[in-house]
């Protein structure tokens, strides 16, 4: 499904009824990521899934998607579909989007679970990696996708996940060099939001890896100390989705489900 915003399309997917479950991807995937949790999670909650600005097989809107941005797109598709209050997932950058939400839409949400995620702002050093991360891509973009995803698995799932791991990279060479790097130039500026850890009205949970090599683990239960926000700790990287499916899945449904 698509809706027209701002000139450009937004592609969405809509399955099931019942409570409303958000679906957010992160930097370079788009909606198939979640095919594995469609299933499940649509029997009993109404679910969706969008593919964010410059991904999938939605277009861009300029050289910038700011998160803010992006989390304009959301609730344009939410106020399509008449959505009032909705349980939020984002992985990584769609973790980043779902905070913009938040921040500007508390009392739209039920649930925010960050995956793979972070509440804080670039770091400087982070934000020189982005720059350059852009060089790279604007180089060669094909190169900076195969060994991106890749090196997003812990080393010794990196094997041990090959076929998803190649799947994942076909996806993610189809998303447009504007919509790549505009994606880097929003994460780059995003602000930090840590205060909606502590300040607001809806249950939140960050599911969490040790071995993951793009957050930093001891900065991530930092975060949540002082809050109450359900921490869950996995073992592997920041593709928990796909390293620890059965646990992500279990997780998520038992947060959706209890109050």
């Amino acid at each position: 499904m698509t809706l027209e915003y701002k000139g450009t399309l937004i592609n969405y997917s809509d399955s099931g009824k019942g409570n409303a479950i958000v679906l957010l991807h992160g930097f370079l995937e788009n909606i198939s990521i979640w095919k594995p949790f469609i299933e499940t999670f649509s029997k009993k909650n109404r679910l969706i899934c969008i593919d964010l600005l410059g991904h999938g097989k939605t277009g861009c809107l300029g050289y910038v998607h700011s998160m803010e941005l992006m989390a304009e797109a959301v609730e344009a598709v939410l106020k399509h579909l008449r959505i009032r209050r909705s349980t939020m997932i984002g992985h990584s950058m769609g973790g980043y989007v779902a905070l913009a939400f938040a921040e500007k839409n508390p009392d739209a949400l039920k649930g925010l679970c960050l995956l793979n995620s972070t509440a804080v702002s670039d770091t400087p050093e982070k934000q020189i990696n982005r720059d350059r991360a852009i060089v790279a891509v604007k180089q060669n973009h094909k190169t900076f996708i195969k060994i991106g995803i890749s090196n997003l698995f812990r080393p010794k799932n990196r094997i041990i996940f090959k076929t998803q791991i190649k799947e994942l990279t076909k996806e993610a060479l189809q998303t447009p060099l504007q919509g790549i790097v505009a994606a880097l130039e929003g994460m780059k500026i995003r602000d930090n939001r840590e205060a909606l850890l502590h300040f607001t009205p809806f249950k939140k949970m960050m599911i969490i890896s040790k071995n993951d090599p793009v957050l930093d683990y001891k900065s991530l239960l930092e975060q949540a100390e002082g809050t109450e926000v359900k921490i869950i700790e996995l073992p592997d990287g920041h593709m928990s989705f796909i390293e620890n499916e059965s646990e992500v899945l279990h997780e998520i449904m038992y947060f959706i489900e209890n109050k």
